[in-house]
């Protein structure tokens, strides 16, 4: 496999980085100001520096010295900085958005680097913001700095990942590259729901399989049924056996170079929720929980509305999107066919982590590590797709799904 060196910048817990690296990317260099999020990345990527300074602190020109790389040298810049702010077309409100000044930042390492290519991430809601002005101004900055860039959104399960969870991914390349390579093409099938803008400039902007005969996604028992079983509020030991063997292709993935389960351990529901799960079959949701055992105002709600609120997840199907919090107020977090919420290491996996993958900080801050990270096996699939447009194809990817 070809090897292509890059920095992460806006890093969190190091998702994109993870993915990247098995597509044959090389971290020299990771900025992200949280403290847990950083050391968990630290854990899980001891070859690269890990920097906890506020970006706007860092000498970018000093990092390229420090990492012995010549400007134009490096090969991608990635990273998920805050977008939102950022529009030309809106002087007074740039100047006081305190995260246009972050963009900024992403964009003095890239004219710092001058990397062969660019990486950002963010959420679909990105594409109507400010009515597309802004997006339109972060396509025209890195044309400004140098690169032809497009923009398309993903959709998760596309690509193996067993949650309805979309990311619109912005590639800017260099020297005259074909832009639309840099895009990996859905290689599963999933049903999907689009609730969000997926026009921009005049086109559809949505990633969607361009073949028939493609397999289905991967369903929420094929990612996570061979782990244990845990009662509510359970511990248990730090490293736990495996349920069963590796029942498929994905499991045995997740497992590769893995001594045991960590990070598993079932968070106490209350008493009332106790009530409230015992009555949700494996797909149902809060219609399911009598009427009286619901939250004050739930009760005065549509059986149409909150449709995921209080939901034991389907087994068959794909899990909602993993959020900062696996709380079943929220969304279908239940277990299947257990009388608790998801655990760290569950919602990791949904978002395909490998089980080798480590998170630091309490179980409250793993949640939330976890359900802000890019799923890996998605940052695998534009990793591969940006390697083949960087001249390089890579031959396979270990934990491809």
């Amino acid at each position: 496999m070809s090897q292509f060196k890059m920095i992460d910048l806006f890093s969190g817990a190091g998702g994109l980085s993870e993915g990247l690296r098995e597509a044959g990317f090389i971290g020299l260099y990771a900025n992200e100001i949280q403290k847990q999020y950083a050391e968990t990345y630290a854990l899980n990527h001891p070859e690269t520096i890990i920097d906890q300074r506020d970006i706007r602190k860092v000498d970018a020109k000093s990092i390229r010295r420090r990492l012995g790389v010549r400007k134009g040298e490096l090969d991608l810049i990635a990273g998920g900085p805050p977008c939102q702010g950022f529009s030309i077309n809106a002087p007074t409100r740039s100047k006081n958005d305190e995260r246009n000044h972050l963009f900024k930042e992403f964009l003095r390492f890239v004219d710092v680097f001058y990397p062969r290519a660019v990486l950002i991430e963010n959420v679909p809601g990105l594409v109507s913001f400010e009515g597309g002005m802004t997006l339109q101004a972060i396509l025209a900055a890195l044309e400004q700095h140098g690169y032809q860039s497009d923009v398309r959104i993903l959709y998760a399960p596309h690509f193996g990942v067993p949650q309805t969870r979309w990311r619109t991914i912005i590639i800017g390349l260099r020297e005259g590259q074909d832009i639309f390579s840099a895009f990996p093409e859905p290689v599963r099938q999933a049903p999907v729901r689009v609730n969000f803008t997926s026009r921009f400039e005049g086109r559809n902007i949505v990633a969607l399989p361009n073949k028939v005969e493609l397999p289905r996604f991967i369903s929420v028992k094929d990612a996570i049924d061979d782990l244990p079983c845990l009662e509510n509020g359970e511990t248990g030991e730090t490293l736990k056996k495996y349920r069963t063997k590796p029942q498929n292709e994905f499991q045995r993935a997740m497992r590769i170079g893995s001594r045991g389960v960590v990070n598993h351990e079932a968070a106490r529901l209350s008493k009332i929720n106790m009530e409230r799960v015992s009555h949700i079959p494996a797909g149902g949701n809060w219609t399911n929980i009598p009427v009286h055992l619901l939250p004050k105002g739930m009760q005065r709600a549509r059986r149409s509305d909150h449709t995921k609120r209080y939901g034991r997840v389907d087994p068959n199907g794909l899990a909602s999107t993993i959020l900062t919090k696996c709380d079943p107020h929220w969304g279908a977090y239940f277990h299947y066919n257990q009388d608790r919420a998801f655990t760290v290491r569950e919602a990791a996996r949904l978002q395909t982590f490998p089980d080798t993958f480590q998170f630091a900080g309490s179980r409250v801050e793993q949640y939330e590590q976890v359900g802000n990270a890019v799923p890996p096996l998605l940052a695998a699939a534009i990793g591969r797709s940006l390697a083949w447009a960087l001249g390089n194809e890579t031959k396979g990817l270990t934990r491809a799904i």
